[in-house]
């Protein structure tokens, strides 16, 4: 067979991801410390764009970009944004049992309107470059938070349990130390200050030992009976660390009821503790979080959703100088170099704009979902995943899950990151409305409780049985995990222990 060169024209479809498109992308998922440096950057770089002083009117050389015309404003009704930057969701309290967030109705925020005025970008941290920091993500020391993190994944508390753990995480200091009150954290989230210490026993095993600790002494006995040395002598020597500090043995002994060897003894245990066990993490730079939406409570039992609007910087294009820069130009290169600056200036603002739009819509989808939270606490909380909000609000779950990444929102009930909101479900066995994963454990724990003598105990599998039976669909490794988040031994610990009770 002859090979020979020949031109062929072919017609095909392809997807290409522009620059521009990249950029809006990536712009989504910038927290907002991260926008204002790069929104620096691009001020540094770009000469046609210049930011609006919103103390005073705005240049008469400058135009805003004609997506918002730098005062638009954002209203969420119940089809999505139509102008309005603030939007009032019509969900009463008396009403929250009774209708599905789907069939709630979307309030008018038309009588108290926010301006998206886009404040001006301060200097913030490092520069984003464009691309993902890949090395920088590899090499970078772990901090206490992300090890905590790490094993919250796989500590299989789910619903409010989670919820729960997810605020005592972030309340711990950098030497592990627990920096909230049970009773403050409870009354935040709405529930009993008992829950809170059951999930705070839980997360007081995680490593490194002695992490959750209200106290020293209180960090000192978690270590102490993690190596089974926490009996009644030593818990008073914890009790009185202040006399060891003053070196008064005598008294020691005394309060402690032993003699000079064992006391001996457990000095030195003590003193081969870690008082601080969370240094042995790397630490970052503490930053105060910033809201980016924020969630109100109106009248008749509204909740307000609007954009914080400090954090969104306002940029400008500056036509008057580009026509004059333009005007001057005389090699070609000048003259592409200021069609390219004016062509990134214009997408650069409309893209910031499209962000703040998505930002709002989707964290009022969030709240709608989410209504009974605000209202009634984190016992509240609906099974909620990224396809149930990118379905509501039209968008691919891939958006939603940039826009919901370090972002925060604050409420009459503290500032949350918008991922703080999706919860597991689990799915009915006749196809009815799924369960929320935390009343499942409940069923799990009312029958394990129900137990009354060997013949009484529930296996996994009869676990499994009982509650498909109940129109609940769960594997029976799903059910072990969630008793050994419980702390309930296996079937066959239950069955000797009751067996030696009897």
């Amino acid at each position: 067979m002859a090979l020979s060169a020949r031109l062929e024209i072919r017609q095909g479809q392809s997807l290409v991801i522009t620059p521009q498109l990249q950029q809006a992308i990536k712009l989504l998922q910038l927290s907002n410390i991260e926008l204002e440096a790069y929104v620096e950057g691009e001020l540094e770089k770009n000469p046609l764009l210049d930011r609006e002083d919103r103390d005073g009117p705005a240049e008469p050389d400058g135009e805003a970009a004609p997506a918002t015309g730098g005062d638009a404003d954002l209203t969420l009704s119940h089809d999505g944004p139509t102008g309005e930057a603030e939007a009032s969701l019509d969900v009463r309290h008396d009403d929250l049992h009774d209708a599905a967030p789907g069939d709630r109705a979307m309030g008018d925020a038309g009588d108290a309107p926010m301006a998206t005025d886009w404040s001006k970008a301060g200097k913030g941290g490092p520069a984003f470059d464009g691309e993902d920091d890949l090395e920088g993500s590899l090499t970078r020391e772990k901090t206490l938070q992300d090890h905590l993190t790490d094993q919250l994944a796989v500590a299989g508390l789910t619903g409010p349990e989670r919820a729960i753990a997810i605020v005592l995480v972030d309340a711990v200091d950098e030497g592990g130390y627990l920096r909230a009150e049970v009773a403050e954290v409870a009354d935040r989230l709405g529930v009993d200050p008992a829950r809170v210490e059951a999930v705070l026993r839980t997360l007081q095993g995680f490593e490194p030992t002695g992490v959750f600790a209200r106290s020293v002494p209180e960090c000192l006995a978690l270590q102490l009976a993690e190596r089974g040395r926490l009996d009644p002598a030593m818990q008073v020597l914890l009790d009185n660390l202040e006399l060891l500090a003053r070196r008064d043995t005598v008294s020691l002994r005394r309060v402690c009821g032993v003699d000079d060897e064992d006391l001996r003894e457990m000095i030195a245990e003590v003193r081969a503790l870690t008082p601080r066990p969370g240094l042995a993490f790397g630490s970052e730079p503490s930053n105060t979080v910033v809201p980016d939406v924020y969630v109100r409570e109106g009248a008749g039992g509204l909740w307000h959703v609007e954009l914080n609007a400090d954090t969104l910087p306002r940029l400008l294009v500056d036509h008057r100088y580009h026509a004059r820069v333009s005007g001057g130009a005389r090699s070609d290169a000048e003259k592409t170099f200021v069609a390219e600056c004016l062509a990134s200036a214009n997408w650069l603002v409309k893209s910031l704009d499209q962000r703040a739009r998505t930002i709002l819509k989707v964290a009022s989808e969030i709240v709608r979902q989410q209504d009974g939270f605000f209202a009634y606490g984190v016992e509240h909380l609906r099974p909620l995943n990224l396809k149930t909000v990118a379905d509501a609000v039209g968008m691919h779950e891939s958006t939603v899950s940039r826009v919901t990444s370090n972002k925060y929102v604050s409420t009459p009930r503290g500032v949350f990151e918008l991922k703080f909101f999706f919860t597991s479900a689990i799915q009915s066995s006749d196809g009815g409305e799924a369960h929320s994963a935390e009343s499942v454990r409940h069923k799990i724990k009312q029958l394990i409780d129900a137990e009354r003598g060997e013949v009484d105990v529930l296996s996994d599998d009869r676990i499994v049985e009982i509650l498909k039976e109940a129109g609940v669909d769960i594997a029976r490794r799903t059910v072990a995990k969630y008793r050994e988040a419980l702390r309930i031994p296996s079937s066959v610990e239950r069955r000797r222990l009751l067996k030696s009770a009897c």
